[in-house]
């Protein structure tokens, strides 16, 4: 009785394998944030029409909304995600409120790297 346990368990620790176990897919490896992939986020929204680096057009400049979310210690992520307040310009919201319908589709690591673009203007 005891040599079929120990076949068996002999059976069972050989099926076991040590490999590190690997991805799927790609799309299984987090993603990391990066001005890069914000910049490419920016330029496919059409945030441009309404956010230029050094000057107000519809909207405030990119170095405006960086130097206040620094200076507040606010979330550029969570604004556009709706979860927060706007700290820039707040008269403005209801205008920006149609775009944020396209940033709340937007994937965390997505709005990171919008957050990142928008955080590398800043003096």
């Amino acid at each position: 009785m005891k040599y079929y346990y120990f076949i068996l368990l002999i059976i069972l620790f050989s099926s076991c394998k040590n490999e590190p176990s690997k991805p799927q897919d790609d799309n299984q490896v987090a993603s990391v944030p990066t001005v890069e992939k914000g910049l490419i986020l920016f330029q496919e929204n059409n945030c441009a029409a309404c956010h230029q680096p050094d000057q107000k057009v519809i909207g405030p400049s990119m170095q405006e909304i960086a130097t206040i979310y620094k200076k507040e210690n606010g979330s550029i992520v969570s604004f556009l995600k709706e979860e927060a307040d706007a700290i820039v310009d707040p008269k403005m919201y209801e205008s920006m409120k149609i775009n944020l319908q396209i940033t709340k589709t937007m994937s965390d690591e997505e709005l990171q790297s919008l957050e990142l673009y928008f955080l590398s203007h800043s003096k």
